[in-house]
């Protein structure tokens, strides 16, 4: 058992199953539609799928003479309209073993790259809103994308609400690992089957199959 004062969850992957490509691609092109451009390039619309920085976004918005900040709030409300329907149809799910976690002794936060408003959604969907005593997605629109992780900020505002000093990170990506690291967190990446190749060039401080391997670490 390790002693924290708050464990910090992310979200897609680790609580509950990621977004398919197929529906952020499908998200993407509505978003395209919606700024007036019929045949976006498919290398344009993969470029808005995932990991999407203010570089890349420009470089995309300026092939088609579209505004950044109107493009990608237009594509982040199409992606978290088509998340919401994915929860809606069955398509997508929480996890089961996130009841492995929940009986801990801990103050709980989850810190999301997703859109805040998705992250509201699933909260109520999934039956998380007593769970956690904080959360932060990003805000809709282009300046957000500088405080996504592997940037540490809502993570450092998420430890800054529950009052504590010391906490985990829970996270399925390298950016979670590196996020936590900046945010001076220990880190634990969830190995689960859609990261099973992923190979870390950050070393995280522990490494699990599922969350019960979380409750392991953190348990009482």
């Amino acid at each position: 058992m390790t002693d924290y004062d708050a464990i910090l969850f992310d979200n897609d992957g680790v609580l509950v199953e990621p977004p398919s490509d197929a529906t952020l691609r499908r998200a993407a092109e509505s978003a395209f539609r919606a700024v007036g451009v019929e045949s976006p390039d498919e290398e344009h619309v993969a470029d808005v799928l995932r990991g999407v920085t203010p570089e890349s976004l420009h470089e995309v918005c300026d092939t088609y003479g579209l505004d950044p900040d109107e493009f990608w709030t237009a594509r982040d409300r199409h992606a978290s309209a088509a998340q919401r329907d994915e929860f809606r149809e069955g398509a997508r799910a929480r996890y089961d073993d996130v009841a492995a976690v929940e009986d801990l002794a801990h103050e709980f936060g989850l810190v999301s790259s997703n859109q805040h408003e998705t992250i509201e959604f699933v909260l109520d969907h999934c039956g998380f809103r007593d769970l956690f005593g904080t959360h932060y997605g990003r805000e809709m629109g282009v300046g957000s994308l500088d405080k996504k992780k592997p940037n540490p900020h809502y993570l450092e505002r998420a430890l800054a609400d529950l009052g504590g000093e010391t906490a985990l990170y829970v996270g399925d990506s390298e950016s979670d690992v590196a996020a936590a690291h900046r945010a001076g967190l220990d880190s634990a990446f969830v190995r689960r089957d859609h990261c099973r190749g992923v190979e870390l060039s950050v070393e995280p401080n522990y490494e699990v199959p599922d969350l019960r391997g979380v409750a392991e670490i953190a348990g009482d």
